[in-house]
């Protein structure tokens, strides 16, 4: 490996050991049509299929319900999910789950289905106050008491990995903010990745997917070395974002890899099937790797960004209201960041570059951030994202209140290479108004 072995150096009262929890994959072309035969596998009889309204129609969930169907199972079918779900569609979905009594759960689509169907199976499990579970500040970050049913997560997109975590996100609407609810126990019970399900997603929808990729392998391989954590009591206090680990590591660059050689090919091309496939395995590596290390600061900014949207509206997502699609919502933070925490670990910064096809001979590691920088922006150029946060609609003047909607993501700042203050994160929301 590049990165040099010092940054897993031991340090007085640190962590000396990084756990490894993975769900159970099946990764190829055609593998949705063994969604009947997995779950039955399971000892599901009665399943609860969550989609969203647009996918419900399409060939993916056609191909889940018809395998589920031959398998002798029940289906009931939840299509209501919302891109960049909320607290109150949480809360709508855990209705609906109470109420139809499933024994396990199916999620066909991108991360907000997967996560939806997370929440519902958790509140449907074990009833709560809906702050409970959610992730300190904003909420008591209370443990989850037990297992949940069965859960077969299947995306259709190559992004958010969100099937081989323990994260559900949300927008919390009285903060006007993204958050979360992490916990091992949501992690899916098994991961169903098909390919082909990329190969008519519109262009926009595949260049945020791909830097939801990028970001989470790059926020991972910079995040916090696991050795600087304080070393737990006991074994189970271990928090699922651990920080940077060698398991990590090898998941992180070679999706890094993959993104900077497939990226602009999967956007440009929608028969460019090789490239989509490619973008796809990307992001199953990339969801194993940061489900074990965790992201940082442009996802934290990125949940902000999201989370105050005024009248943006992006090409290839429902135009019922105004979104910033979460990949486009971090990747538009993530050059003035690295920028600003590459002096943390420099290698790491500058060999990230390299792996997303940077040319790095000659560049030493005060040129880390800038090198990195300037190769997420040629990236972002190519595949039409938007001009930093201006570019999805924020000036100067909005800078204090997306602090502030950044500022209670601390379980993603502290998992910074850095120590991040208020102060950083304004400098970095500044560098990151405009980038050409």
């Amino acid at each position: 490996m590049a990165c040099c072995h010092q940054y897993y150096d031991q340090t007085d009262g640190g962590e000396t050991a990084f756990s490894v929890d993975v769900s159970s994959i099946a990764f190829g072309p055609g593998v949705l049509a063994e969604a009947g035969a997995r779950a039955r596998d399971l000892g599901i009889r009665r399943i609860a299929l969550f989609t969203d309204r647009r996918l419900a129609a399409l060939e993916p969930v056609t191909v889940a319900r018809r395998s589920l169907a031959a398998a002798g199972i029940d289906v009931v079918v939840y299509d209501e999910c919302r891109v960049e779900p909320t607290d109150e569609s949480f809360r709508h979905a855990t209705r609906f789950a109470v109420e139809a009594r499933p024994d396990g759960y199916i999620s066909v689509g991108g991360g907000s289905v997967m996560d939806t169907a997370k929440a519902a199976n958790l509140y449907a499990t074990y009833p709560a106050d809906f702050l409970a579970y959610v992730n300190a500040p904003v909420g008591e970050g209370r443990a989850v008491p037990g297992p949940l049913k069965p859960h077969i997560a299947c995306p259709t997109t190559c992004g958010t990995g969100s099937e081989c975590t323990g994260i559900a996100v949300f927008d919390l609407l009285a903060l006007q903010a993204k958050t979360g609810i992490a916990s091992r126990r949501l992690r899916p019970s098994l991961a169903l990745i098909d390919p082909m399900t990329t190969h008519t997603l519109p262009a926009n929808v595949v260049a945020c997917s791909a830097f939801d990729v990028l970001a989470h392998a790059l926020e991972s391989y910079t995040a916090m070395p696991y050795t600087r954590r304080q070393r737990p009591a006991h074994p189970n206090q271990r928090p699922m974002s651990q920080g940077a680990n060698p398991w990590s590591d090898v998941g992180c660059r070679e999706a890094l890899r993959l993104v900077g050689r497939y990226m602009v090919r999967g956007v440009a091309d929608a028969n460019d099937r090789e490239a989509r496939e490619q973008l796809m395995w990307a992001a199953t590596l990339a969801g194993t790797a940061f489900g074990n290390s965790g992201v940082h600061v442009p996802h934290g900014m990125g949940y902000a960004v999201a989370g105050l949207v005024k009248d943006y509206q992006p090409a290839g997502y429902p135009a019922e209201e105004p979104i910033v699609p979460h990949g486009m919502s971090v990747i538009v933070n993530a050059p003035a960041v690295f920028r600003a925490t590459a002096h943390a670990c420099p290698d790491r910064h500058l060999d990230g570059a390299g792996c997303l096809g940077a040319d790095i001979r000659g560049a030493g590691e005060a040129d880390a951030g800038e090198v990195l920088g300037a190769r997420i922006v040629e990236l972002m150029k190519a595949t039409g994202i938007p001009n930093g946060i201006g570019g999805v609609g924020y000036g100067t003047g909005d800078i204090p209140a997306l602090i502030e909607g950044t500022w209670p993501q601390q379980r993603l700042l502290k998992n910074a290479p850095m120590e991040i203050g208020r102060d950083h994160l304004h400098a970095m929301f500044e560098g990151a108004l405009r980038y050409w």
